[in-house]
């Protein structure tokens, strides 16, 4: 390995941001790249799990992001057929964790702390309107292609990371499969600042709201409410309709009939994927986060999926840069630990956790909640359905 030769990271996101950060503070340079003129602010995810938490602790970057986010202690699963709730408290697993909740914060939030911080450290630069569009790599490293400003370069790094989202070109460059399927519905969400918490009884921060004709989750971020809902929008025409004020203030006074219109913050409306890429290895080249996996957002795995593989795949770069891991041993392990965890537990839980909400037929809706209220009244039991919806049982090594 050339030493003089940075870990090329593609894109700044949650995982490209955070194993920049974990490799400058283990003295191995790094060029972190993104495509945009800035950070993006885009609403996207919005829940950090105890894990998560736990790794960004050991950053030093979890103590501002508390101090901006909203703690979660607790979440609930609703009938609005019979008005039941299943409650489950976090603390139960209080013994495991030193963060026995969930961390609302909008994703952006961190990726701007991790800029300032990496900023602190000579071994890493961060560029942007930098675009990795292709690689080409030896037995000493990779030669990567980037659009800039500038028109196109072709910058050397003793690595390459694709953490360029769920349209990854490295992905694409390395002629990687993406194996998985498209949901037929889409996934429609509005932000408002209506303050629910006054009109629902003892409503939690996260809400999964079973209903026969129009299931939702509703949670709070630490800025406003986001709602979501699934619809079937085939046609421009249709999303267009979604998304418009007329179909969003419906929707929005079934779940509560407030006088007047809601206002409405952001709206998106978004294909829902589950996808796993057949590999996260190729020589030199790695995927992270939606580069590697991409999956519904029930239940906030994906992008703490991507933090976890971040900090694996920085501690398998760290062991090969100081020469304690053999390279290819290394990184064949992090494909196999994180790869086989995204296609096993992550996509599984995810489409199970769709599934438990999605069932328009009354009868299986109230056996569900007869279970997810049985769960949450036993110690043992709501223990275990905490630790697995907290992914405490996936972030191994």
């Amino acid at each position: 390995m050339t030493a003089q030769d940075p870990v090329v990271i593609a894109g700044a996101g949650p995982a490209g941001a955070t194993l920049a950060l974990y490799l400058a503070q283990h003295g191995v340079p790094v060029l972190l790249l993104e495509r945009e003129a800035a950070l993006p602010k885009d609403l996207r995810a919005s829940t950090f799990h105890p894990p998560s938490l736990e790794m960004l602790n050991e950053l030093g970057v979890a103590a501002p992001m508390i101090a901006l986010g909203l703690i979660v202690d607790r979440y609930q699963y609703r009938d609005r057929g019979t008005g039941e709730v299943a409650e489950f408290d976090m603390s139960v697993i209080a013994d495991e964790t030193l963060f026995p909740y969930r961390l609302q914060l909008e994703q952006y939030e961190l990726t701007a702390i991790i800029e300032r911080v990496l900023r602190r450290y000579a071994c890493a630069e961060l560029r942007f309107g930098h675009d990795v569009t292709d690689f080409e790599q030896d037995a000493d490293g990779v030669s990567v292609a980037v659009t800039t400003p500038a028109g196109r370069q072709t910058l050397r790094g003793s690595f390459l990371v694709g953490a360029d989202g769920a349209s990854s070109n490295v992905r694409k460059a390395a002629g990687i499969g993406f194996g998985g399927f498209t949901y037929h519905e889409k996934f429609l969400v509005a932000s408002t600042d209506f303050a629910f918490e006054q009109v629902f009884e003892d409503l939690s921060w996260v809400n999964y709201v079973a209903d026969a004709e129009d299931w939702c989750v509703m949670l709070r971020t630490d800025k406003a409410w986001r709602v979501l809902w699934p619809v079937d929008a085939a046609s421009n025409a249709e999303a267009e309709r979604e998304l418009g004020d007329a179909a969003l203030q419906e929707r929005l006074h079934r779940l509560h009939d407030k006088p007047g219109d809601y206002r409405i913050r952001h709206r998106t409306l978004y294909d829902v994927h589950q996808r796993v890429a057949r590999t996260y290895v190729k020589g030199r080249v790695a995927l992270v986060g939606d580069a590697g996996h991409i999956n519904n957002p029930l239940g906030g795995m994906g992008m703490n999926g991507g933090l976890h593989d971040a900090c694996n795949l920085g501690r398998k770069l760290v062991a090969t840069w100081r020469g304690g891991l053999d390279r290819e041993a290394g990184l064949a392990a992090y494909d196999r630990q994180r790869r086989e965890l995204a296609a096993r537990f992550v996509q599984e839980h995810t489409i199970a956790n769709k599934r438990l909400m999605e069932s328009s037929n009354v009868d299986v809706q109230r056996e569900r909640q007869r279970d997810l209220m049985e769960k949450a009244r036993d110690p043992e039991k709501a223990k275990a359905f905490v630790m697995e919806r907290a992914m405490m049982h996936c972030a191994w090594e």
